[in-house]
């Protein structure tokens, strides 16, 4: 899982396998569209901002840890609302967003530079949280920003480390071998031409190697061309390259259950994800029973583990108007829960429906 299976895949790449389902519903630019979510100069706004407030209800002396803080979209409104917010992020170019709320909101605002994987520990010593809002994947501020290698509408180096540090997309590109790389793409992107894409990538990558977003994003037009009216073609593969650069997966369901043992009975948990991928495993975290097999009711009932989440409410996305406002939310779900009071359970992958690859340590 995450970087585990890269340091496994490239490795061993003869032996990794992809096991998992695979679903449609991943749009242009790994999830979300690629046009620009505000007007040039105007402020970040994140995606179902109403929806999110409403379920963490962000009312005075509240405390809130916005574990994905990107441009502090989300952290401003909670704010604005009268709450007191810690904001975790482990990207360094989150800076300039965390000074102006710093400025503005001296007393009710703390930043804590960190993954959100361990939200629980780096939040534990400024005081009982009452909600916890995640914001999963790629944000507006990194797809805008050419230099950072996420997006193949835009020129740059083929990076995308949202901590700026460890191994990048190109590394992937051009050291995995033709079956690793098809199986990470087919794993995480859901590719389903993945094969003939790793194809064209190794012939590529053997006459000199592959440096750049739009070099990688012609390669993979190439091997499985462009109909008109359809997503571009690199959308999948970006997607996985940037899943498995960063540990998406790992991270999400280690921030899942993070903020399980953070929060109290009565804590609010809202999620934001943008491909099915992600959603499934939310909604699955939220409700167990939703990824096990159907029990036959000729055979003795199988007892149910107790739930530490309840008031489950129904996925939420974007409407018309914020649609036509913001098309980058048009692939958002949110998904929201209470904390009963029950112990927070151990880390577990299995019944999240998570795309593993055999092999993976």
């Amino acid at each position: 899982m995450g970087n585990r299976i890269l340091s496994v895949a490239m490795q061993n790449p003869a032996r990794v396998s992809v096991t998992g389902s695979c679903r449609s519903g991943v749009v242009a630019d790994m999830g979300k569209s690629s046009l620009p979510e505000t007007e040039a100069g105007g402020p970040h706004v994140p995606v179902l901002l109403d929806a999110v407030l409403a379920a963490l209800s962000p009312e005075p002396g509240r405390r809130i840890v916005d574990g994905t803080f990107g441009a502090g979209g989300y952290s401003r409104a909670l704010l604005q609302a009268g709450a007191h917010v810690i904001g975790i992020d482990r990207d360094p170019s989150v800076a300039p967003h965390v000074a102006a709320l710093e400025a503005e909101f001296p007393d009710r605002f703390t930043f804590v530079r960190g993954t959100f994987s361990e939200l629980d520990s780096l939040a534990a010593g400024h005081g009982p949280v009452d909600g916890v809002v995640l914001d999963i994947g790629v944000s507006s501020m990194q797809l805008d920003e050419a230099g950072r290698g996420f997006s193949f509408m835009r020129e740059g180096p083929l990076d995308m480390r949202m901590s700026q540090a460890g191994t990048s997309a190109a590394d992937l590109v051009n050291e995995l071998e033709p079956e690793a790389l098809a199986n990470l793409l087919y794993a995480f992107g859901e590719e389903r031409k993945s094969r003939r894409i790793a194809q064209f990538i190794v012939a590529a990558r053997a006459e000199k190697p592959i440096t750049t977003t739009l070099e990688l994003a012609r390669i993979i037009e190439k091997a499985i061309g462009r109909k008109p009216g359809d997503a571009h073609p690199a959308t999948r593969s970006f997607q996985a390259l940037r899943i498995a650069v960063n540990g998406e997966f790992e991270q999400l369901v280690e921030g899942l259950f993070a903020a399980e043992r953070l929060l109290p009975e009565g804590g609010r948990l809202a999620v934001v994800s943008f491909h099915s991928l992600e959603d499934r495993i939310v909604k699955r975290y939220f409700d167990p029973g939703k990824g096990g097999p159907a029990q036959s009711r000729h055979l003795p009932q199988a007892e149910t583990e107790p739930l530490r989440w309840h008031e489950v409410a129904k996925a939420v996305k974007a409407g018309a108007g914020e649609l036509a406002r913001n098309p980058r939310a048009r692939s958002a779900v949110l998904r929201s829960a209470t904390r009963t009071g029950l112990p927070a359970r151990p880390v577990q992958m299995a019944g999240l429906g998570v795309p593993t690859i055999r092999g993976a340590a």
